[in-house]
């Protein structure tokens, strides 16, 4: 059985496959209904886990029907835990459109009002906390984020000398993190969005460790997420409710970008120092602001190209 089990691990990885391979190695060896039960135990957790769920097919190999049983089982797992009603949707790229992002640190009051809307609207882990945006203060005339503080308290801001950064995914056109992961559970959609499917992530966390704007957040632990704060308009590829051991990060909320609406953290600014639209379209605001101010992007040198914009006033 080790020897199935090691030629098994030499062929290229696929999640399932591999899975499954492992599966049918031990099934062979020490019966199968006994040694599914003691695999399934030991991959997922009990109360994470479904035969459904692990055969279940990467987002991009599933066709409509196949996607109308997964999302149908998501809400029946929901309601089952949280005893809520959800929407479950999956809004497509349009064509002609490239989200970009810009932001006025001129404007930005460091009240990180942002990250608690991204919070509520992303349906983010409570306890233990997780963020997709950090803000850091920063000394002005210096810009160096390594250098700023990213645990500054937050009631007396704006404090005289200082302005401040907020960073979340910059939906790279060159993404580092897409390149690592070792699955293809991360990739970049045709709007310039990087996602990831969830249930097929592997929690390895190389995307992690290859992003150079510290974007991207890991369930060490099961979210807690009270049933009452759970927003239930969810896209399968966004907000929808993640497990333990899988990676996330901000998604331009693309449940409502791709159908016209702005993200969260930007209805919530209190200053208007966020810009959100469509890089192609040279009348859109955010096209407007890259013509007409001196944009800058964070690490320029690793040419990672994002499409996340900052500038003074």
């Amino acid at each position: 059985m080790e020897k199935k089990v090691a030629e098994t691990m030499k062929q290229p990885i696929e999640r399932r496959g591999f899975l499954k391979g492992l599966l049918t190695t031990i099934g062979g060896a020490a019966g199968a209904a006994t040694a599914a039960g003691a695999v399934a135990k030991e991959v997922l957790p009990e109360s994470n886990f479904s035969w459904e769920k692990f055969f279940q097919e990467h987002y991009k190999q599933m066709n409509s029907e196949d996607k109308e049983r997964v999302f149908a089982r998501i809400k029946e797992e929901t309601k089952a835990r949280t005893a809520r009603d959800i929407e479950i949707k999956d809004p497509q790229p349009m064509d002609g459109v490239k989200f970009g992002y810009a932001l006025n640190l001129s404007k930005c009051n460091g009240s990180r009002m942002c990250v608690t809307a991204c919070v509520k609207e992303n349906n983010q882990s409570r306890d233990p906390q997780i963020q997709y945006i950090k803000v850091i203060e920063m000394d002005i005339g210096t810009l160096n984020p390594e250098k700023g503080d990213m645990y500054y308290e937050g009631e007396s801001v704006p404090k005289p000398g200082k302005f401040y950064l907020p960073v979340q995914c910059h939906q790279c056109n060159n993404p580092p993190c897409t390149k690592v992961c070792p699955v293809e559970a991360t990739w970049k959609e045709q709007d310039g969005i990087v996602v990831i499917d969830y249930d097929w992530c592997i929690g390895c966390r190389y995307c992690m460790a290859a992003c150079p704007y510290e974007a991207r957040r890991f369930n060490f632990a099961e979210p807690s997420l009270p049933a009452e704060e759970m927003n239930p308009i969810q896209g399968y590829l966004s907000n929808r409710v993640r497990p333990k051991g899988v990676v996330e990060k901000c998604h331009f909320c693309l449940h409502r970008t791709r159908e016209g609406k702005n993200p969260a953290c930007l209805e919530a600014c209190p200053t208007g120092s966020r810009k959100f639209g469509n890089l192609l379209d040279p009348n859109s605001e955010v096209s407007m602001i890259l013509k007409t101010k001196r944009v800058f992007v964070l690490k320029e040198e690793l040419n990672t190209v994002p499409s996340f914009f900052y500038y003074f006033d």
